[in-house]
């Protein structure tokens, strides 16, 4: 092996025609000699929250026993072979989720609040108010470090502004990021105009139908970067030339799947038409948005993400699974067990998908480790019964090892009532981001560390 003193920037990115991608962390972009000593360059960790709506069906979520020895229930069982590197966590709440005297809207009140710990104002107009989200006070102290501060994407469509719930504005149910206290960050839930902003292929400005007809005629963005992707291998080892085939082939494989979304005519239901870009079933659909965060966390073009699988009061059907009806009025299910079945259907269908992004995370290499390695992902609802529409013992994973800070592999229950708030300022306390407090939150949670 030859060793040339030489280093590669890490903020490095392959250039052309408008198209600018990130690298992978490479031995290249370490001091000479670091390969041998398994020093170099310090992986980022990445803050990643997913929500799903409507709440679970807790006496198949919540696992019997504490600590190492718990047993994953129904639902918990796709992510069985994932249990070493999750917590679950019992007893966190969103008080803020709770009437306080406005009478209904917890679906609204549950999104804005899952993030910020506000209570949100009630309100269909334009006067809203919520807080600002944890994610987004993250992105805030790192926007310097990365491309992009923050990176917020959906599975399901809605609308910003009007009545979505009770005398709440959609903007409640349709986002649970938020900037400032009255700037919601609606979620990105086309894959291609995600994957264009990340890669910078195309002019967001432009109309779809202008934008559809220039897709017509250009390359694959790897084509536009071909004689720097050249360039570079030139200077590159086995290994790390390695890596960026590996990149490169996953960047490749999402613009083929948006691609085959594009050509597929077929409509969601008879009366829904298919916006470009989506994908016809909801696994396919998830499964996309789950890459789009691994390749730009994989490419550090952003440390910050949040995914709405999707919206509060969701009406998506499952037909994958069998389950026509609309998801939340089934969680109204007042006892119904048939309805109860399919609610558990719908939330084990869940946990799958976020199976896979997990196991994605967990095969892509990054520094020492992996991108679980280096992440702290938190999975979860702002309901815990959707039935009774409860904000108490939230059903809440805390995935990854956030480069060590985090020793997961346990069920942990803490006081009934402790603020959800608490874990986020944990974990922005492991990025160096110390925020006094988070909505309501009353301090740092314990035992997230410890075995």
């Amino acid at each position: 092996m030859m060793i040339t003193h030489k280093r590669l920037p890490r903020r490095t990115f392959l250039k052309g025609m408008g198209t600018v991608i990130g690298l992978p962390i490479l031995d290249a972009m370490t001091p000479a000699l670091a390969s041998t000593s398994r020093a170099g360059v310090k992986a980022p960790v990445r803050l990643v929250f997913v929500y799903v709506p409507n709440g679970i069906v807790m006496k198949d979520w919540t696992p019997k026993g504490t600590g190492k020895n718990f047993e994953c229930t129904r639902i918990l069982k796709p992510l069985e072979g994932l249990r070493e590197d999750l917590f679950v966590l019992s007893g966190l709440a969103d008080r803020n989720g709770n009437a306080l005297g406005d009478g209904p809207g917890d679906h609204a009140r549950a999104g804005a609040s899952f993030l910020t710990g506000v209570h949100c104002k009630k309100t269909a107009g334009a006067d809203i108010q919520a807080g600002v989200s944890a994610d987004q006070i993250a992105a805030r102290a790192m926007a310097s470090v990365t491309r992009f501060p923050s990176l917020e994407l959906g599975c399901e469509d809605s609308r910003t502004v009007g009545n979505c719930d009770s005398g709440y504005s959609c903007a409640y149910t349709n986002s649970i990021s938020w900037r400032t206290p009255t700037t919601p960050m609606p979620p990105e839930i086309n894959p291609r105009m995600a994957f264009e902003r990340l890669f910078g292929t195309a002019d967001l400005s432009l109309d779809p139908e202008t934008r559809a007809r220039r897709a017509q005629y250009r390359k694959s963005i790897l084509d536009l970067v071909t004689e720097d992707t050249r360039r570079l291998n030139g200077t590159l080892g086995p290994n790390d030339r390695r890596k960026m085939d590996e990149y490169l082939s996953a960047v490749r494989e999402i613009e083929k799947r948006i691609e085959g979304a594009e050509k597929d005519n077929r409509e969601l239901t008879p009366s829904i038409e298919k916006p470009a870009g989506i994908p016809i079933t909801f696994n396919d659909y998830a499964k996309l948005m789950y890459d789009l965060q691994v390749v730009a966390f994989e490419a550090d073009l952003t440390r910050i993400s949040t995914l709405v699988v999707a919206r509060e009061g969701s009406m998506r059907v499952y037909p994958e699974i069998g389950i026509p009806d609309p998801h939340h009025p089934l969680t109204h299910h007042r006892n119904n067990q048939e309805w109860i079945e399919k609610v558990t259907q719908i939330n084990c269908l869940h946990a799958e998908l976020f199976a896979y992004f997990l196991g994605r995370l967990k095969s892509t290499r990054d520094g020492d480790g992996s991108l679980l390695d280096h992440s702290m992902i938190v999975y979860g609802s702002g309901l815990g019964d959707g039935n009774r529409h409860t904000h108490e013992d939230l059903p809440i994973l805390l995935a990854g090892r956030g480069d060590g800070s985090l020793k997961p592999g346990r069920h942990i229950v803490y006081e009934k009532g402790t603020p959800m708030t608490n874990l986020y300022l944990t974990l922005l306390d492991r990025i160096g981001v110390r925020p006094e407090t988070i909505g309501d939150s009353v301090g740092k949670l314990e035992h997230l560390t410890d075995l």
